[in-house]
C-alpha cells in the first residue's frame, strides 16, 4: 500500500512527496513512514529484525539481519522497488566485532553487483533493547 502526501509537484521547485507503507505499519504510532519516495529516489526508515506483529524474531545477530533485510525487501516492494535498485545502505550495529561476519553474509544474501555504497556505524544502542541490527537504504524508483 502506498500512500501519497499532497505536496504540489513543482510548487517552488519542491518534488511530490509520497509516503510508502506496508500492511501492518508498526511505524505509524510512532509518527515515522517507512519510506518516502521524493524527487526518484526512494529513503527507506531503518528496519530492525521484526516481524509483522512488531516482535524481535530472534536473540541472534544473523538471524535479525536476515529479518532487517526481508523488511527492507518489503517497504520497497511496496514502493514498486527491489533490493537491485539500491544505490546506499547504512547499517547500525550495537557490536561491530560480532557483526561483521555475518554482515559478510547478509551482503552476499540480499545485494548484488554493482554492490551500493555502505555505511556501518556501531553504536551503544538501537530502538529496542533486544535490538542489534538496523537496515536503512536509499534505492531508485523506477
Amino acid at each position: 500500500m502506498t500512500m501519497s502526501v499532497d505536496v504540489a509537484a513543482g510548487a517552488q521547485g519542491r518534488p511530490q512527496i509520497e509516503r510508502i507503507a506496508t500492511t501492518p505499519d508498526w511505524y505509524e504510532p510512532y509518527k515515522i513512514s517507512q519510506a518516502i519516495r521524493a524527487g526518484g529516489l526512494i529513503h527507506v526508515s531503518g528496519q530492525a529484525g521484526i516481524d509483522e506483529r512488531g516482535r524481535t524474531v530472534s536473540d541472534d545477530f544473523l538471524t535479525q539481519g536476515r529479518q532487517a533485510f526481508a523488511n527492507v525487501e518489503r517497504v520497497l516492494a511496496a514502493a514498486g522497488a527491489s533490493l537491485t535498485d539500491v544505490v546506499k545502505v547504512g547499517i547500525f550495529v550495537t557490536d561491530m566485532a560480532a557483526g561483521l561476519g555475518p554482515l559478510h553474509t547478509l551482503r552476499e544474501e540480499f545485494l548484488s553487483e554493482p554492490y551500493p555504497a555502505d555505511t556501518l556505524v556501531e553504536v551503544s544502542s538501537l530502538a529496542q533493547p533486544d535490538w542489534r541490527i538496523e537496515v536503512e537504504v536509499t534505492a531508485l524508483a523506477r
